[in-house]
């Protein structure tokens, strides 16, 4: 099953979700989740985003 979201930010919360999602790895999903596959798929979840992101132009270096 695939979603799709739709989400409207303005420009400033875009790069600092953008930022957000740059720096946060692995270890700051784990200790969040219920086990390492539910962490695995948060990492995921977000790496999706920040791509979206990135095709929007919104890409931190």
């Amino acid at each position: 099953m695939s979603i799709q979201i739709l989400l409207n930010l303005d420009e400033e919360q875009a790069w600092a979700l953008a930022q957000f999602l740059k720096r946060a790895g692995y270890s700051d999903y784990r200790p969040l989740a219920a086990n390492e596959q539910e962490a695995q798929d948060m990492q995921a979840a977000a790496d999706r985003l920040r791509m979206s992101l990135a095709e929007q132009g919104i890409a931190p270096r």
